[in-house]
């Protein structure tokens, strides 16, 4: 005999079910034939989690006859989740999503400091939801204790299953009546360093430059310190809309902050070494291009999470939980796409710093090959020294998958564009290119065996003829060493 459940109301009862019951319960195999007892941990709907003597055990509700006075009422539990980290992602964040995470199963989301999930058609609370602050420290203590649900912020805390929510752009600011056009990746690491310290160091005016920053414990702190290091000394704010007002007032201020929370000041237009426009756009931010990305992740213990929190973790990945995800502000993980026609910065860059190994030749297949066709934001890189695809190009990759089968692309023909640095000579790049390309089309035929031929994209390279970054840095030659996702309408495609 198994356990069923029927009723909208009482399915989502369950999904909502988790019970933290240090009593005794006997858990009995619908065959008679195996009995555990122990005390009851938590109950998430579908599993028990039962401290034994055999240790902790995870029972599936359905194999068994639970008795005991810990034995959850089936019909209407409430569970209580409590998000921790530091202020400002999740207050701007999470009312949208779990509002949306409601809608998606028929329920009502109720504002609130401690919102709640409702059922319409019984009126009574099915999940309580409330937000912490708290630092990064405490929060993962807090989470790995049992005693926060997740934490949501800009950085992967050890010890959890983190998940990519968003990302954001980090960007320099300054005031709206400072006229400094651009600077440099190069200049502006040591303005924020405080090895420069004059705006004429970079062909500004006699000036001081002031520099702005945020608190330790300020949200976007650490995305900052990982990508800048270490500021020089000066005026620090406990949180990001403080920053921008103030740098917004101070014509000689710099600082580094979320492209979303610039607020009054003006985005600093900046550039790498050689003069390439490292543009905060949403497919070169999604694409990894853009070199000063900041994941915002949602972190939860790696322990058996309640259905709740699962189900909660699966929506993240749709397009309604993407959408909340942008009107608060972030860049979204949904699929975006640029016609290549709009890629005549990329083009003007490959012309100015094309090498004496790249021929027009080269230029005009590139540009031939460009035609009629948009950029899709799914760009494949490997990890560092090796052939294996780093973590946000599996991703990619199994979405890129997902999206086939469902016919994401009917009537369109893909393309893999391999590219190189431009470090050594130009026909070993190329060759790199196109190895590279070839090896992230088997990385999806593996991901997606079933896909035919007809359907994963084809193969083109170019080696070094599109450079997007300079090859005097690390940091430029990984930009440059890329699988690109392109599409082009098929031929016979139906108008």
């Amino acid at each position: 005999m198994r356990l069923i459940f029927r009723g909208a109301a009482v399915f989502a009862a369950l999904l909502l079910a988790q019970m933290a019951l240090a009593q005794d319960v006997t858990l009995t195999a619908r065959d008679g034939g195996l009995a555990l007892n122990g005390q009851l941990i938590s109950f998430d709907g579908a599993f028990y989690r039962v401290e034994t003597a055999y240790g902790g055990l995870t029972v599936d509700a359905e194999a068994v006859i639970c008795a005991g006075p810990a034995c959850p009422d089936l019909t209407a539990p409430l569970v209580r989740i409590t998000v921790v980290g530091p202020s400002g992602p999740a207050e701007r964040l999470l009312p949208g999503l779990f509002a949306g995470f409601a809608a998606a199963r028929g329920l009502d989301y109720v504002a609130g400091e401690v919102a709640e999930i409702r059922d319409p058609d019984l009126g009574q609370p099915l999940a309580l939801i409330r937000f912490l602050p708290m630092a990064s420290d405490a929060a993962l203590a807090a989470v790995l204790n049992r005693e926060a649900s997740m934490f949501i912020g800009f950085e992967a805390l050890p010890k959890l299953r983190n998940t990519v929510v968003g990302l954001e752009a980090l960007v320099p600011i300054v005031a709206a009546d400072n006229r400094f056009p651009a600077i440099s990746s190069s200049d502006l690491a040591a303005a924020l360093s405080g090895k420069a310290t004059n705006w004429r160091a970079f062909g500004g005016p006699d000036m001081p430059i002031v520099v702005h920053a945020l608190a330790g414990d300020a949200a976007l702190a650490p995305a900052i310190r990982a990508r800048a290091g270490d500021l020089a000394k000066g005026l620090r704010h406990a949180t990001a809309p403080e920053l921008a007002a103030a740098v917004a007032r101070d014509p000689w201020a710099l600082a580094l902050t979320g492209q979303s929370e610039q607020g009054a000041a003006r985005a600093l237009t900046l550039t790498d070494s050689c003069g390439f426009p490292m543009l905060a756009t949403p497919l070169t931010i999604k694409a990894e291009d853009y070199p000063l990305a900041a994941p915002l992740f949602l972190g939860v213990a790696r322990h058996r999470q309640p259905l709740l929190i699962r189900e909660f973790l699966e929506y993240l990945a749709t397009n309604t939980a993407q959408s909340a995800v942008a009107a608060a502000g972030y860049i979204d993980k949904r699929l975006g796409a640029a016609p290549l026609t709009d890629d005549g910065q990329r083009l003007l860059g490959a012309i100015r710093n094309a090498g004496n190994e790249v021929p027009l030749a080269a230029l005009q297949r590139l540009a031939a090959a460009m035609a009629g066709g948009q950029r899709l934001s799914m760009t494949f890189r490997f990890q560092d020294g090796s052939a294996q695809l780093d973590a946000h190009s599996r991703e990619n990759l199994a979405d890129l998958a997902r999206h086939i089968a469902a016919g994401r692309f009917k009537g369109e023909d893909l393309l893999f564009a391999g590219f190189s640095d431009g470090t050594g000579a130009a026909n070993v790049n190329l060759a790199l290119s196109k190895d590279r390309a070839e090896a992230v089309r088997a990385a999806l035929h593996s991901e997606a065996p079933d896909l035919t031929d007809a359907q994963l994209p084809k193969i083109q390279a170019f080696g070094e003829a599109l450079p997007m970054a300079c090859d005097t840095t690390a940091t430029g030659r990984r930009i440059n060493r890329r699988v690109e996702l392109w599409s082009h309408p098929a031929p016979d495609a139906e108008p």
